[in-house]
């Protein structure tokens, strides 16, 4: 699991709360803030988009991963998760699974108002995952 202080955590919580309040959630009314911490140490952090066609919303993981990815990057050591609820939120599985094509052993950690919280990796999240190894 990628070591992050609990400051660190702290901040990057604060930021994926930030971000939730910035999601484009009509629909859902589940407003999801997230940042990915990339190897290199920088932060990329996203909100959900909904749409009318509900198929073409984006979560806040997908989002910021693919902010990475435009930025150059390629490996994620974390990734934080906010909901604005009274119980923790995992990723649903179409994140995880992107979050598996850039970082299978990443440290993911989920947050939300109350003060429960998961911390784990991803390939506790989505174990035998299908992945870039599985093409080669």
């Amino acid at each position: 699991m990628t070591i992050v202080s609990e400051d660190t955590l702290l901040r990057l919580i604060q930021t994926a709360k930030v971000a939730s309040a910035r999601a484009y959630a009509p629909y859902s009314k589940f407003h999801v803030g997230a940042v990915v911490v990339s190897t290199s140490g920088r932060q990329y952090s996203a909100c959900n988009v909904e749409n009318a066609s509900y198929g073409l919303a984006c979560c806040a993981e997908r989002n910021a991963v693919f902010q990475m990815v435009a930025a150059g990057e390629r490996q994620i050591a974390c990734v934080v998760i906010y909901t604005p609820t009274d119980r923790v939120t995992a990723p649903c599985g179409a994140c995880r699974q992107v979050i598996n094509e850039f970082g299978s052993q990443s440290r993911i950690v989920c947050t939300c108002e109350a003060e429960e919280r998961i911390d784990t990796t991803l390939d506790q999240l989505l174990p035998t995952a299908f992945g870039p190894h599985n093409l080669t």
